[in-house]
């Protein structure tokens, strides 16, 4: 194989192995399944009933984000043809990465408000039961809202903007790519009452990692956003859980 083909070859083995770190992050709760294991965790939660229960699946999805993240920066790191998606074009300097991701939490929580809007116009309503079960989880045991503000972030900005919108980008331009990518992004929250809201977010992530060419600055506006949806949910639950359906 030529220096040119590994040179094409190896993003790709690296783009391979961050899929199937988060697929095997997101099916590895089936291990809660095993008795033996579970046992451990409620053990350890020294709650009882289900409130063991949910301590235990909080836990244990802390530590499959927590691994996956550490695993796929590992990769990543290791591959720097991997971020060179947009040949020739200057990226933003450390300064206005760190601008535009948080003019990008402005942008997201805009765009999120026109979402919930044109739900509202065609009847969806609101409120949604996959951030109710996760502050829940959160309240219960601490440590996952973790993976919901940061590593959560970290993980879907490689996988659906690097990856996803950096493989379409090149071909088919901005607006298909990001489109493509927020569409994927939005179904595997299986939250699909609210996927317009979802849409609305992944394309706005992209906006700013274009505009950039860092993911560094849709990771910094993702995470701001979801810190901002948990901790209005902790202070205003009833209110917030309905305004913010999109953890």
């Amino acid at each position: 194989m030529c220096v040119m083909e590994q040179a094409i070859q190896k993003p790709k083995m690296t783009a391979i192995w961050v899929i199937l770190i988060y697929c095997a992050m997101q099916f590895s709760g089936i291990v809660l399944n095993i008795p033996a294991i579970l046992n451990i965790f409620l053990e350890a939660s020294g709650l009882q009933g289900q409130e063991a229960r949910i301590w235990a699946v909080g836990m244990w999805n802390t530590a499959a984000f927590a691994i996956a993240t550490a695993l796929t920066l590992f990769i990543t790191n290791r591959d720097k043809d991997f971020w060179n998606i947009f040949k020739g074009q200057q990226q933003a300097s450390l300064g206005e990465t760190i601008g535009w991701g948080f003019a990008g939490f402005i942008l997201v929580m805009f765009a999120q408000y026109i979402a919930i809007y044109i739900e509202t116009l065609i009847g969806i309503p609101q409120g949604s039961d996959n951030t109710a079960t996760i502050m829940e989880i959160s309240k219960i045991a601490p440590a996952m809202l973790l993976a919901t503000v940061l590593f959560g972030p970290i993980l879907e900005e490689i996988l659906f903007r690097r990856i996803i919108f950096g493989s379409f980008v090149g071909r088919f331009g901005f607006i298909i790519a990001a489109l493509i990518s927020s569409f994927v992004f939005a179904v595997i929250h299986f939250d699909f009452a609210h996927i317009l809201i979802y849409v609305a977010c992944g394309f706005t992530f992209a906006f700013v990692y274009y505009k950039t060419k860092r993911i560094l600055a849709s990771i910094i506006t993702h995470i701001l956003m979801n810190g901002f949806v948990a901790l209005s949910i902790f202070i205003v639950p009833q209110q917030a859980t309905i305004l913010f359906p999109w953890l």
